[in-house]
């Protein structure tokens, strides 16, 4: 695995690089062959010395994404990397489950091709219920910019708005983050 790691508000020290490394690391067990993946872990501090950690690592079947807020940096990734290896479980019994009859479900996690690869599957760190559709919604998208979305969305009082780009025509979702600004998520 590739390890990028950045901090924000905070030098990254051979020591923290060396101690993210090992414990995301040990996460190599769960599968055949070492993945060919990249690990992006963003280190932030804030001014209240509060520390948050923020792993993604995206696979060609699985996209492991994890954060963890904490007042020791240290206590925080060994979180973090329990929580991704909780995902790592309950997609690995969800998959076994599946594909019983297919063989070894580890072959499922290597580089080479799979079944599972036609269906990518975004496993989040608050996903612990089953996946049911509960309800669904039809509308038309109104072509307008960002910001009339992300007005729409607060008018709403919903946590995140699809739209029609009216610059380049392609829908677009606007969302509110954690930190209480907005993101926009546009397809590539």
């Amino acid at each position: 695995m590739n390890y990028n790691v950045r901090g924000e508000n905070i030098e990254v020290t051979q020591a923290l690089r060396d101690y993210v490394e090992k414990k995301i690391g040990k996460l190599e067990r769960y599968f055949n062959d070492t993945p060919d993946a990249n690990v992006h872990v963003n280190l932030k501090v804030y001014n209240d010395k509060s520390t948050k950690v923020e792993v993604t690592i995206p696979m060609s079947d699985l996209v492991l994404r994890a954060e963890e807020s904490n007042n020791d940096m240290y206590a925080a990734i060994d979180l973090i990397t329990d929580k991704l290896e909780r995902q790592i479980r309950k997609h690995k019994t969800k998959v076994n489950r599946k594909f019983r009859e297919k063989g070894s479900v580890q072959g499922l996690f290597t580089n080479g091709s799979s079944e599972a690869e036609a269906s990518a599957t975004l496993v989040d760190v608050e996903e612990e219920n089953d996946l049911e559709v509960v309800r669904n919604k039809r509308f038309d998208l109104k072509p307008m910019d960002s910001e009339e979305a992300i007005l729409q969305m607060n008018m709403l009082g919903h946590s995140f708005f699809v739209f029609t780009n009216a610059e380049t025509n392609l829908t677009n979702v606007v969302y509110k983050r954690n930190d209480g600004r907005y993101g926009l998520i546009e397809p590539s």
